[in-house]
């Protein structure tokens, strides 16, 4: 009877590994995404194609081959998985490469709507872009083939963040576009390398979050129900945090200020795992409105040399945004947003079609408000698919992280994913009127090559973290 329950158990056992491994196979998980990665190229293809039927009642074959050399640049990242990822999470490149392509197809529609053609077309930049964006996911996972390398370089990553938002306030090389001063233009080339920092300052955060976790968990005083940690633990992190948002405040740039206090925010809580932080960073998130706006309402900030006012400006136009003064405002006012509202709204449940909308009408359709045109043309069931897209990319980070074997793997991974998800949040909360408009743009479908090139090396960086803790995991087992 013994000996029968112990072979019993033996082959249950030998049962159980032999599941474990078919599931951890890497050839069936890239076999999954090369699958998926086929019905993204289909999805972006016939998005394009039916742009092109839609606004000219042809198809325009050149636009058609820049969208298939796209495709070969997202088959050669597959390829690259199999050699140097074999393990990586097989859902976000197709999620992506989808996400990319649409954006793509609806910035086209608008191009064609405008009469832009060539390179003067976003669309064309656009790929262009996407182009390099690709091949600088394909540096990183071949470059770093173990994430934990990072750790290293944690304050190295700190003053690149440092540097690369102080670099518009450099003379000569600064620019100012849209009234923030976050660009720095070389010729005709502009970038906006605070979008590169939000990477570093994620590998910086995690860093220094792995070796101070304990304390800050443990140690420090409670005031008011609340256990504050002590200023040594915390203070080279906050210095760093408080100086990226003082900049930032200075060039106008609020939305990103925000994107960096999110991420801030979350990345401490997660370290912790103390619920004061969301408790803490709420209240200061209401005070900083409340004192900015006040500031920029006196005038006082420009005096110093702030820039508020435009803060000041999409408040009011987030609670005034059919006064007919502020709609008739050329720069600044709230024309745009109503557009982008009543252009979602014509679109409906199903939306006019691809390429036979109107989203050229609202200002800038093409970068802060592609939600608004995508939700015309696509109607509500088109966008809720988009959000389902990025629900479950975000997703998939998180996963990532809370596998995690080691605090830098489980933070940065949380860090990452969690960049996408504010952007998405933020950007859609301001085109819908749920909060005011930041100037953010949309993770892989806005016109924009600096989100696009930053948010494809956080899928790197995801697709990198992946490979290696589940091939940590099978060490483990």
């Amino acid at each position: 009877m013994t000996n029968a329950l112990q072979t019993g158990v033996i082959r249950l056992q030998e049962a159980t590994q032999s599941i474990r491994v078919r599931m951890r196979n890497p050839q069936k998980v890239r076999g999954v995404e090369a699958w998926l990665l086929v019905v993204a190229w289909a999805i972006a293809g016939g998005a394009i194609m039916m742009t092109q039927l839609g606004a000219l009642g042809a198809i325009d074959a050149t636009v058609l081959y820049l969208a298939g050399g796209l495709g070969l640049l997202t088959l050669a990242v597959h390829i690259v998985l199999r050699f140097v990822a074999r393990e990586a999470d097989p859902f976000l490149l197709p999620i992506v490469t989808v996400l990319n392509g649409l954006g793509i197809a609806q910035i086209y529609s608008i191009d064609i709507a405008n009469g832009h053609e060539g390179w003067a077309a976003d669309s064309i930049r656009q790929v262009a872009w996407t182009a390099l964006a690709i091949v600088a996911a394909i540096i990183v996972l071949v470059v770093i083939r173990n994430h934990r390398v990072l750790t290293r370089y944690r304050y190295l990553s700190m003053f690149a963040a440092i540097g690369l938002i102080l670099l518009p306030m450099v003379p000569g090389v600064g620019s100012t576009i849209n009234g923030a001063n976050v660009w720095i233009s070389i010729g005709t080339f502009s970038f906006q390398p605070g979008e590169i920092a939000k990477i570093f300052l994620a590998i910086f955060f995690a860093g220094y979050l792995m070796t101070a976790r304990e304390s800050l968990s443990v140690a420090g005083k409670r005031i008011l129900g609340l256990r504050l940690p002590r200023m040594r633990d915390l203070g080279p992190i906050l210095i760093v945090w408080l100086l990226c948002m003082a900049v930032l405040v200075v060039q106008g740039d609020l939305g990103t200020g925000l994107l960096y206090f999110g991420l801030f925010t979350v990345m401490i809580y997660v370290a912790t795992g103390r619920r004061e932080w969301i408790i803490i960073g709420m209240v200061l998130v209401v005070l900083a409105v409340g004192v900015m706006f006040t500031l920029a309402q006196t005038h006082l900030s420009e005096a110093a040399g702030l820039g508020l006012g435009r803060a000041s400006d999409r408040i009011d136009i987030w609670l005034n945004p059919f006064d007919q003064e502020l709609f008739e405002q050329e720069y600044g006012g709230s024309g745009q947003i109503v557009r982008g509202l009543f252009g979602m709204a014509h679109g409906g449940m199903f939306g006019t079609g691809l390429g036979l909308g109107r989203p050229a009408i609202t200002p800038q359709a093409a970068d802060d408000f592609i939600f608004a045109s995508l939700g015309e043309e696509l109607g509500l069931v088109g966008v809720f698919a988009i959000l389902a897209l990025f629900f479950i990319l975000v997703t998939r980070g998180l996963r990532i992280g809370f596998r995690g074997p080691d605090d830098f793997s489980k933070l940065l991974a949380v860090g990452l994913a969690f960049v996408i998800a504010i952007q998405v949040f933020i950007v859609v909360g301001g085109v819908t009127r749920v909060i005011p408009m930041t100037g953010l743009t949309l993770p892989f479908m806005a016109s924009g090559g600096s989100s696009l090139l930053s948010n494809w090396i956080i899928i790197a960086l995801l697709l990198r973290l992946s490979d290696s803790i589940r091939k940590t995991q099978e060490v483990d087992a």
